[in-house]
């Protein structure tokens, strides 16, 4: 999907020379406040921040992240010269509009932008913020920008998801076990234990039991998954192996929509990306390459907030190079800031 232009009021509605970059995820929101050389002067963090799940309380956790990088650079009100917003939740042109009326209420900048997350994580990603992202984390999300300016991200478009999406597949793949139909896997002694049940058919009640809740954290099962698939679990590998060849055929289909052809960057990022078993991104790679084979992959070495800002950053003008990238790693927070 092809996101919205930003609003660019008057220029004398502009001040200070400082900018504001949110990354509002489903499992937190950060905000980031910098100078335009790139040096981060506050930061802020509050909850998930997606309107599809709680509207009125994701966009009150996006006020408290803003205010609280506010105080940590010892601002006041005053407008700031640029603003994006990096959201999960900002799918359809609807959302869009949601998410700009907040910030023309909000005032925090006199530009403001926003942008898909997953066009976020691909700014972070790379020096010129160009070819292909691909974000696997509690969801996941593909972005692709051509040279010549074309943006895509796909939203609903996108079938295979991120930690969610594979910790139902293990769940499945251990039903399917106990039940003889597919063979024997060392997820199930692996997720018994994770869950303290005492039997497959005691952790299928703990799901699916009409009078009590789920467990939580489902997503937290994507790192089992991937644990015994790097130890060499046949069932483990299949499905993480399957997983990664469908995120690569959405990078393919991201490359198709702005019109790169071979021979760009692939960038992928978000917490199961960055899982120790090299399995996923190697599938999703091979995939890439029996189309593209001169497609070249890097790790995103920058936290997805860092897309915001980098996109705030050139909104109100300033041509990045490596100098800001530089600066941006030497003045960013401890990492305990976005540990979730």
């Amino acid at each position: 999907m092809t996101d919205p232009a930003s609003t660019r009021p008057t220029p004398e509605l502009i001040s200070g020379g400082l900018v504001l970059g949110i990354d509002a995820g489903n499992t937190k929101t950060i905000a980031l406040i910098a100078d335009t050389s790139g040096r981060v002067l506050g930061s802020g963090r509050a909850g998930p921040s997606n309107i599809y799940v709680e509207p009125e309380r994701a966009l009150s956790a996006l006020e408290n992240a803003v205010g609280a990088a506010r105080a940590s650079a010892g601002l006041n009100d005053t407008p700031l010269s640029a603003v994006t917003l990096s959201a999960a939740g900002a799918d359809w042109p609807e959302d869009f509009q949601v998410l700009e009326a907040a910030l023309g209420r909000w005032q925090w900048a006199a530009r403001t932008q926003v942008v898909n997350d997953a066009v976020g994580a691909l700014r972070a990603g790379s020096l010129g913020g160009l070819g292909v992202a691909v974000v696997c984390g509690t969801s996941a999300g593909t972005a692709a920008r051509s040279p010549a300016g074309r943006l895509w991200h796909s939203s609903y478009w996108q079938e295979p998801e991120g930690a969610e999406d594979l910790a139902r597949q293990a769940l499945r793949a251990v039903y399917r076990t106990e039940l003889g139909i597919t063979p024997p896997t060392s997820l199930t002694a692996r997720l018994l234990a994770h869950f303290g049940c005492a039997s497959v058919e005691a952790l299928l009640h703990a799901f699916t039991a009409r009078d009590r809740p789920a467990p939580a954290h489902l997503g937290r099962l994507a790192r089992l998954l991937l644990d015994e698939a790097g130890a060499g679990d046949p069932v483990s590998i299949q499905l993480v192996q399957r997983h990664g060849e469908a995120l690569g055929d959405y990078a393919l289909a991201a490359a198709r929509q702005v019109g790169l052809d071979d021979g760009y960057l692939l960038v992928t990022s978000g917490g199961v990306m960055r899982h120790p078993s090299p399995l996923l991104r190697q599938s999703l790679l091979a995939r890439v390459h029996l189309v593209h084979p001169r497609v070249t992959w890097q790790a995103s070495r920058h936290e997805p907030v860092f897309g915001a800002l980098l996109l705030a950053l050139e909104l109100a003008g300033q041509i990045i190079g490596p100098q800001q990238f530089q600066r941006l790693e030497e003045t960013c927070p401890d990492e305990a800031l976005f540990l979730t």
